[in-house]
Protein backbone atom coordinates (compact mmCIF):
# COMPACT_ATOMS: atom_id res chain seq x y z
CA UNK A 1 0.00 0.00 0.00
CA UNK A 2 1.42 3.41 -1.01
CA UNK A 3 1.31 6.53 1.18
CA UNK A 4 -0.43 9.39 0.28
CA UNK A 5 1.91 12.07 -1.54
CA UNK A 6 1.89 15.76 -2.25
CA UNK A 7 1.37 16.66 -5.62
CA UNK A 8 4.41 19.13 -6.18
CA UNK A 9 2.51 21.34 -9.07
CA UNK A 10 -0.27 22.25 -6.43
CA UNK A 11 0.18 24.54 -2.88
CA UNK A 12 1.30 22.24 0.03
CA UNK A 13 -2.80 22.19 1.38
CA UNK A 14 -3.23 19.96 -1.39
CA UNK A 15 -2.72 16.39 -1.70
CA UNK A 16 -3.13 13.79 -4.20
CA UNK A 17 -2.12 9.98 -3.79
CA UNK A 18 0.33 8.47 -5.88
CA UNK A 19 -1.48 5.56 -5.93
CA UNK A 20 -4.82 4.22 -4.78
CA UNK A 21 -5.45 0.78 -2.39
CA UNK A 22 -8.32 -1.21 -3.49
CA UNK A 23 -9.66 -2.76 0.15
CA UNK A 24 -11.87 -5.52 -1.55
CA UNK A 25 -12.92 -7.98 0.87
CA UNK A 26 -12.25 -7.97 4.57
CA UNK A 27 -11.21 -10.91 6.67
CA UNK A 28 -12.97 -12.85 4.45
CA UNK A 29 -11.23 -16.50 4.16
CA UNK A 30 -11.00 -17.58 0.52
CA UNK A 31 -12.26 -14.35 -1.08
CA UNK A 32 -10.13 -15.21 -3.71
CA UNK A 33 -12.48 -18.11 -4.90
CA UNK A 34 -15.39 -15.38 -5.77
CA UNK A 35 -12.98 -13.68 -7.72
CA UNK A 36 -12.02 -17.25 -9.55
CA UNK A 37 -16.60 -16.70 -9.94
CA UNK A 38 -16.92 -13.95 -11.61
CA UNK A 39 -13.51 -14.74 -14.03
CA UNK A 40 -15.79 -17.74 -14.99
CA UNK A 41 -19.04 -14.94 -15.57
CA UNK A 42 -16.94 -13.14 -17.66
CA UNK A 43 -16.03 -15.86 -20.08
CA UNK A 44 -19.55 -16.39 -20.27
CA UNK A 45 -20.42 -13.06 -20.74
CA UNK A 46 -17.65 -12.25 -23.57
CA UNK A 47 -18.52 -15.62 -25.33
CA UNK A 48 -22.73 -14.70 -25.23
CA UNK A 49 -22.16 -11.48 -26.66
CA UNK A 50 -19.90 -11.64 -29.24
CA UNK A 51 -22.38 -14.15 -30.59
CA UNK A 52 -25.12 -12.17 -29.82
CA UNK A 53 -23.22 -9.97 -31.94
CA UNK A 54 -21.95 -11.93 -34.72
CA UNK A 55 -25.55 -13.53 -35.45
CA UNK A 56 -26.71 -10.03 -35.71
CA UNK A 57 -24.00 -9.05 -38.20
CA UNK A 58 -24.33 -11.97 -40.24
CA UNK A 59 -28.21 -12.07 -40.32
CA UNK A 60 -30.08 -10.09 -43.31
CA UNK A 61 -33.07 -10.13 -41.59
CA UNK A 62 -32.00 -8.80 -38.19
CA UNK A 63 -30.37 -5.76 -40.07
CA UNK A 64 -32.99 -3.73 -38.63
CA UNK A 65 -33.27 -0.56 -36.26
CA UNK A 66 -34.05 -2.27 -33.18
CA UNK A 67 -31.30 -5.27 -33.82
CA UNK A 68 -28.73 -1.99 -33.90
CA UNK A 69 -30.28 -1.05 -30.16
CA UNK A 70 -29.60 -4.65 -29.52
CA UNK A 71 -25.90 -5.01 -30.97
CA UNK A 72 -24.94 -1.44 -29.33
CA UNK A 73 -26.52 -3.46 -25.70
CA UNK A 74 -24.45 -6.46 -26.26
CA UNK A 75 -21.38 -4.36 -27.16
CA UNK A 76 -21.98 -2.04 -23.91
CA UNK A 77 -22.54 -5.38 -22.00
CA UNK A 78 -18.78 -6.79 -23.42
CA UNK A 79 -17.24 -3.05 -22.79
CA UNK A 80 -18.27 -2.86 -19.41
CA UNK A 81 -17.87 -6.48 -18.34
CA UNK A 82 -14.30 -5.72 -19.45
CA UNK A 83 -13.71 -2.49 -17.86
CA UNK A 84 -14.35 -4.31 -14.67
CA UNK A 85 -13.77 -8.24 -14.09
CA UNK A 86 -10.07 -7.98 -15.48
CA UNK A 87 -8.93 -5.58 -13.46
CA UNK A 88 -10.61 -7.24 -10.59
CA UNK A 89 -8.54 -10.29 -11.02
CA UNK A 90 -5.87 -8.44 -11.27
CA UNK A 91 -6.31 -6.73 -8.52
CA UNK A 92 -7.10 -9.70 -6.13
CA UNK A 93 -6.13 -12.81 -7.78
CA UNK A 94 -2.56 -11.26 -8.26
CA UNK A 95 -2.41 -9.20 -5.60
CA UNK A 96 -2.04 -5.61 -7.29
CA UNK A 97 -4.31 -3.57 -5.32
CA UNK A 98 -2.37 -0.82 -5.74
CA UNK A 99 -3.85 0.98 -8.36
CA UNK A 100 -2.09 4.35 -10.20
CA UNK A 101 -4.30 7.23 -9.75
CA UNK A 102 -4.73 7.97 -13.42
CA UNK A 103 -5.14 4.43 -13.78
CA UNK A 104 -8.36 4.60 -11.34
CA UNK A 105 -9.81 7.89 -12.89
CA UNK A 106 -9.74 6.50 -16.56
CA UNK A 107 -11.05 2.48 -15.20
CA UNK A 108 -13.65 4.54 -13.06
CA UNK A 109 -14.75 6.28 -16.26
CA UNK A 110 -15.01 3.87 -18.55
CA UNK A 111 -17.12 1.68 -16.22
CA UNK A 112 -19.79 3.95 -15.51
CA UNK A 113 -19.99 5.04 -19.18
CA UNK A 114 -20.89 1.78 -19.91
CA UNK A 115 -23.26 1.06 -17.49
CA UNK A 116 -24.64 4.31 -18.58
CA UNK A 117 -24.70 2.89 -21.62
CA UNK A 118 -26.84 -0.32 -20.64
CA UNK A 119 -29.24 1.84 -19.22
CA UNK A 120 -30.20 4.37 -22.02
CA UNK A 121 -29.81 1.49 -24.80
CA UNK A 122 -32.65 0.05 -23.02
CA UNK A 123 -34.68 2.88 -22.96
CA UNK A 124 -34.22 2.98 -26.55
CA UNK A 125 -35.65 -0.65 -26.82
CA UNK A 126 -38.14 0.27 -24.73
CA UNK A 127 -38.97 3.31 -27.64
CA UNK A 128 -38.88 1.36 -30.49
CA UNK A 129 -41.20 -0.88 -28.63
CA UNK A 130 -43.62 1.72 -28.20
CA UNK A 131 -43.54 3.04 -31.32
CA UNK A 132 -43.82 -0.27 -32.75
CA UNK A 133 -46.93 -1.60 -31.28
CA UNK A 134 -48.93 1.76 -30.66
CA UNK A 135 -48.00 3.51 -33.95
CA UNK A 136 -48.03 0.27 -35.89
CA UNK A 137 -48.14 1.99 -39.12
CA UNK A 138 -45.82 4.43 -39.01
CA UNK A 139 -42.98 2.30 -37.30
CA UNK A 140 -40.99 2.04 -40.69
CA UNK A 141 -41.03 5.70 -41.05
CA UNK A 142 -40.37 7.04 -37.53
CA UNK A 143 -37.90 4.18 -36.66
CA UNK A 144 -35.14 3.63 -38.64
CA UNK A 145 -32.02 2.38 -39.08
CA UNK A 146 -30.55 5.76 -39.35
CA UNK A 147 -32.88 7.34 -36.82
CA UNK A 148 -31.46 4.69 -34.23
CA UNK A 149 -27.85 5.49 -34.91
CA UNK A 150 -28.49 8.61 -34.29
CA UNK A 151 -30.06 8.17 -31.18
CA UNK A 152 -26.98 5.88 -30.65
CA UNK A 153 -24.60 8.62 -31.58
CA UNK A 154 -26.08 11.70 -28.98
CA UNK A 155 -25.88 9.03 -26.12
CA UNK A 156 -22.51 8.81 -26.40
CA UNK A 157 -22.25 12.33 -26.84
CA UNK A 158 -24.23 12.72 -23.52
CA UNK A 159 -22.52 10.03 -21.43
CA UNK A 160 -18.90 10.69 -22.82
CA UNK A 161 -19.25 14.07 -22.15
CA UNK A 162 -21.26 13.89 -18.57
CA UNK A 163 -18.48 11.36 -17.34
CA UNK A 164 -15.80 13.29 -18.18
CA UNK A 165 -17.00 16.30 -15.77
CA UNK A 166 -17.83 13.96 -13.27
CA UNK A 167 -14.34 11.94 -12.79
CA UNK A 168 -12.63 15.49 -13.62
CA UNK A 169 -14.21 16.69 -9.85
CA UNK A 170 -11.76 13.75 -8.51
CA UNK A 171 -8.80 16.06 -9.41
CA UNK A 172 -10.10 18.79 -7.16
CA UNK A 173 -10.15 16.92 -4.18
CA UNK A 174 -7.42 16.67 -1.28
CA UNK A 175 -6.95 13.11 -0.38
CA UNK A 176 -4.75 13.90 3.21
CA UNK A 177 -6.41 11.06 4.99
CA UNK A 178 -5.49 7.60 3.59
CA UNK A 179 -5.45 6.29 0.33
CA UNK A 180 -7.03 2.89 0.84
CA UNK A 181 -11.14 2.57 -1.55
CA UNK A 182 -13.65 0.47 0.59
CA UNK A 183 -14.55 -1.12 -2.70
CA UNK A 184 -13.63 -3.76 -5.24
CA UNK A 185 -13.09 -1.10 -7.83
CA UNK A 186 -12.19 2.52 -8.20
CA UNK A 187 -16.08 3.57 -7.04
CA UNK A 188 -16.67 6.84 -7.00
CA UNK A 189 -18.38 7.50 -4.04
CA UNK A 190 -15.96 5.64 -1.82
CA UNK A 191 -13.06 7.81 -3.36
CA UNK A 192 -15.43 10.98 -2.99
CA UNK A 193 -15.77 9.98 1.11
CA UNK A 194 -11.78 9.82 1.52
CA UNK A 195 -11.02 13.58 0.60
CA UNK A 196 -10.28 16.31 3.51
CA UNK A 197 -11.87 19.77 1.60
CA UNK A 198 -15.17 19.96 0.38
CA UNK A 199 -16.93 17.42 -2.01
CA UNK A 200 -20.23 18.87 -1.63
CA UNK A 201 -20.29 19.50 -5.80
CA UNK A 202 -18.97 15.77 -6.06
CA UNK A 203 -21.46 14.26 -3.63
CA UNK A 204 -24.94 16.46 -6.13
CA UNK A 205 -23.11 14.76 -9.16
CA UNK A 206 -23.43 11.34 -7.53
CA UNK A 207 -26.93 11.96 -6.45
CA UNK A 208 -27.58 13.51 -10.14
CA UNK A 209 -26.42 10.39 -11.51
CA UNK A 210 -28.61 8.26 -9.61
CA UNK A 211 -31.72 10.37 -10.09
CA UNK A 212 -30.70 11.42 -14.22
CA UNK A 213 -29.74 7.80 -15.62
CA UNK A 214 -30.84 5.37 -13.40
CA UNK A 215 -34.35 6.52 -11.85
CA UNK A 216 -35.26 8.96 -14.95
CA UNK A 217 -34.46 6.32 -18.05
CA UNK A 218 -36.41 3.45 -15.80
CA UNK A 219 -39.59 5.79 -15.11
CA UNK A 220 -39.80 6.41 -18.90
CA UNK A 221 -39.26 2.37 -19.61
CA UNK A 222 -42.44 2.15 -17.81
CA UNK A 223 -44.53 4.90 -19.17
CA UNK A 224 -43.78 2.83 -22.01
CA UNK A 225 -44.86 -0.79 -21.38
CA UNK A 226 -47.89 1.18 -19.62
CA UNK A 227 -48.74 2.90 -22.68
CA UNK A 228 -47.91 -0.63 -24.82
CA UNK A 229 -50.09 -2.75 -22.49
CA UNK A 230 -53.24 -0.28 -22.81
CA UNK A 231 -52.66 -0.80 -26.41
CA UNK A 232 -52.36 -4.26 -26.24
CA UNK A 233 -56.10 -4.23 -24.60
CA UNK A 234 -57.35 -2.82 -27.80
CA UNK A 235 -56.16 -5.81 -30.18
CA UNK A 236 -59.01 -7.82 -30.95
CA UNK A 237 -57.11 -11.09 -32.15
CA UNK A 238 -55.56 -13.07 -28.87
CA UNK A 239 -53.35 -14.46 -31.47
CA UNK A 240 -51.75 -10.62 -32.48
CA UNK A 241 -51.40 -10.02 -28.30
CA UNK A 242 -49.62 -13.28 -27.46
CA UNK A 243 -47.63 -12.81 -30.47
CA UNK A 244 -47.07 -9.13 -29.34
CA UNK A 245 -46.73 -9.84 -25.44
CA UNK A 246 -44.24 -12.48 -26.35
CA UNK A 247 -41.88 -9.63 -28.38
CA UNK A 248 -41.77 -7.78 -25.24
CA UNK A 249 -41.20 -10.66 -22.46
CA UNK A 250 -37.22 -10.61 -23.35
CA UNK A 251 -37.17 -6.67 -23.22
CA UNK A 252 -39.26 -6.76 -19.41
CA UNK A 253 -36.73 -9.58 -18.34
CA UNK A 254 -33.61 -7.32 -19.45
CA UNK A 255 -35.22 -4.23 -17.55
CA UNK A 256 -35.92 -6.03 -14.38
CA UNK A 257 -32.85 -8.01 -14.27
CA UNK A 258 -30.54 -4.78 -14.95
CA UNK A 259 -32.87 -1.76 -12.90
CA UNK A 260 -34.19 -3.90 -9.62
CA UNK A 261 -31.11 -5.39 -7.93
CA UNK A 262 -29.49 -2.24 -8.71
CA UNK A 263 -32.21 0.20 -7.20
CA UNK A 264 -32.57 -2.33 -3.92
CA UNK A 265 -29.44 -2.28 -3.39
CA UNK A 266 -28.82 1.23 -3.50
CA UNK A 267 -32.21 1.82 -1.31
CA UNK A 268 -31.00 -0.37 1.30
CA UNK A 269 -28.15 1.70 1.41
CA UNK A 270 -29.54 4.84 1.88
CA UNK A 271 -32.35 2.81 4.55
CA UNK A 272 -29.96 1.43 6.57
CA UNK A 273 -25.38 0.76 7.23
CA UNK A 274 -24.56 -2.79 4.76
CA UNK A 275 -21.75 -4.82 5.95
CA UNK A 276 -18.84 -3.94 3.47
CA UNK A 277 -18.53 -7.45 2.66
CA UNK A 278 -22.01 -7.92 1.86
CA UNK A 279 -21.60 -4.49 -0.26
CA UNK A 280 -19.31 -5.61 -2.69
CA UNK A 281 -20.70 -9.09 -2.88
CA UNK A 282 -24.30 -7.11 -4.28
CA UNK A 283 -22.79 -4.67 -6.34
CA UNK A 284 -20.19 -6.71 -8.24
CA UNK A 285 -23.05 -9.43 -8.83
CA UNK A 286 -25.67 -6.46 -9.75
CA UNK A 287 -23.03 -5.25 -12.31
CA UNK A 288 -21.55 -8.78 -13.70
CA UNK A 289 -25.05 -10.80 -13.84
CA UNK A 290 -26.79 -8.84 -16.08
CA UNK A 291 -24.17 -8.81 -19.02
CA UNK A 292 -24.06 -12.21 -19.09
CA UNK A 293 -27.73 -13.01 -19.14
CA UNK A 294 -28.81 -10.41 -21.57
CA UNK A 295 -27.79 -12.31 -24.46
CA UNK A 296 -28.85 -15.59 -23.01
CA UNK A 297 -32.61 -14.30 -22.80
CA UNK A 298 -32.16 -12.69 -26.12
CA UNK A 299 -31.33 -16.17 -27.91
CA UNK A 300 -33.75 -18.18 -25.86
CA UNK A 301 -36.83 -15.91 -25.56
CA UNK A 302 -36.54 -13.82 -29.30
CA UNK A 303 -37.82 -16.01 -32.03
CA UNK A 304 -36.09 -13.62 -34.99
CA UNK A 305 -33.13 -14.59 -33.50
CA UNK A 306 -33.42 -18.28 -32.79
CA UNK A 307 -34.91 -18.26 -36.70
CA UNK A 308 -31.85 -16.55 -37.89
CA UNK A 309 -29.43 -18.77 -35.69
CA UNK A 310 -31.27 -21.75 -37.43
CA UNK A 311 -30.62 -20.25 -40.89
CA UNK A 312 -27.21 -19.35 -40.72
CA UNK A 313 -26.52 -22.98 -38.93
CA UNK A 314 -28.40 -24.28 -42.57
CA UNK A 315 -26.49 -21.93 -44.89
CA UNK A 316 -23.35 -23.09 -43.19
CA UNK A 317 -24.10 -26.91 -43.41
CA UNK A 318 -24.99 -26.28 -47.31
CA UNK A 319 -21.75 -24.83 -48.14
CA UNK A 320 -19.50 -27.62 -46.72
CA UNK A 321 -21.98 -30.28 -48.49
CA UNK A 322 -20.09 -30.08 -51.75
CA UNK A 323 -16.56 -30.34 -50.14
CA UNK A 324 -17.43 -33.66 -47.72
CA UNK A 325 -19.19 -34.84 -51.05
CA UNK A 326 -15.98 -34.92 -52.82
CA UNK A 327 -13.86 -35.77 -50.07
CA UNK A 328 -16.28 -39.31 -50.39
CA UNK A 329 -15.97 -39.71 -54.36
Amino acid sequence: MSSVQSDSSVNSTFVRPTTFFINGFVNIPHGKYYYVFLSLVYAVTVFGNSFIMCVIYLARRLHTAKYIAVFHLAFSDLCGSSALIPKLIDMFLFDHQDVLYESCLTNMFFIYHFMNMQSLTLLALAYDRLIAICFPLRYHAIVTKTSMCLVIAVMWIFSVTYFSVNVSWVNRLSFCKTNVVDSYYCDISPIYRLACNDYSISAFFIKLTFGLLVCLPLVLIIISYSCISLALRKIAHGGDRTKAMKTLTSHLLLVAIFYLPYLSIHIVGFTTSLNPNVRVINNSLTQTIPPMLNPIIYTLKTEEVMQSIKDLYKRNKVKNIPDNHYMHE
